[in-house]
């Protein structure tokens, strides 16, 4: 089964949603450069990864400049997983997990698909997204599926699905791509920063559902 990361959460209301909904990991946006609704200070961070409870993963998800401003912000929020939309390499990447002891899931545009190679055995996952020239993810847009599965079957880490997903074309991600996870932010939102919690029961089924079902065909449709 596909798992889910449900991102940018910014409060205890919309966590427990996401709890409530049978996701398997939240994404808490702090230390980005990035103009987004979804940021939160690390205090805020910290406290939802506290109340993030067994068996929900808490991930970090940060645009640190280098890898020691990494490391500091893993230290405050105290997540069980850092994204790092940052572009370290192999070595500063393990420089990261070696300091906070925690797992290190880098993002890499979808147009970029020969630094997922290079960074393959450092990363404990690969995050594939459609990005911004900052290399800021949330911008709603999809890429090509099918590329991004011809990646996760080459790479050796597990690849992570992001861009422009929704509750209605999650399902279709999953079974063209076929990656270990789907990642969500502003497809599942009612307002910037604030989660549509039908919206994310819808995306966590569905993206669940995908590989259990047969795609509709063309014909089929109408």
């Amino acid at each position: 089964m596909t798992r889910v990361k449900i991102c940018g959460v910014t409060n205890a209301i919309d966590l427990r949603a996401v709890v409530e909904t049978g996701a398997d990991a939240v994404g808490l946006i702090t230390d980005v450069s990035a103009d987004t609704p979804r940021e939160i200070d690390r205090s805020t961070a910290a406290d939802l990864a506290a109340r993030t409870p067994p068996f929900l993963t808490s991930v970090a998800v940060t645009m640190s400049e280098t890898p020691e401003d990494a490391v500091d912000t893993v230290r405050s929020v105290a997540p069980d997983v850092v994204q790092l939309h940052a572009d370290f390499d192999a070595e500063q990447l393990g420089y990261v997990r070696a300091e906070t002891e925690t797992q290190v899931v880098p993002v890499v545009d979808a147009d970029s698909p020969h630094r997922a190679r290079e960074i393959d055995e450092a990363a404990d996952a690969v995050l594939v997204d459609s990005t911004t020239e900052s290399g800021a993810g949330g911008t709603g847009e999809t890429h090509d599926w099918s590329a991004t599965g011809e990646l996760a079957r080459e790479l050796s880490s597990p690849v992570v699905l992001a861009g422009g997903l929704t509750p209605d074309n999650v399902a279709d991600a999953v079974r063209v791509a076929e990656p270990f996870a789907v990642d969500v932010a502003s497809g599942v939102e009612r307002a910037g920063g604030a989660k549509d919690h039908t919206a994310v029961a819808r995306f966590v089924r569905n993206a669940g559902r995908a590989l259990d079902e047969p795609a509709v065909s063309e014909g089929e449709l109408g």
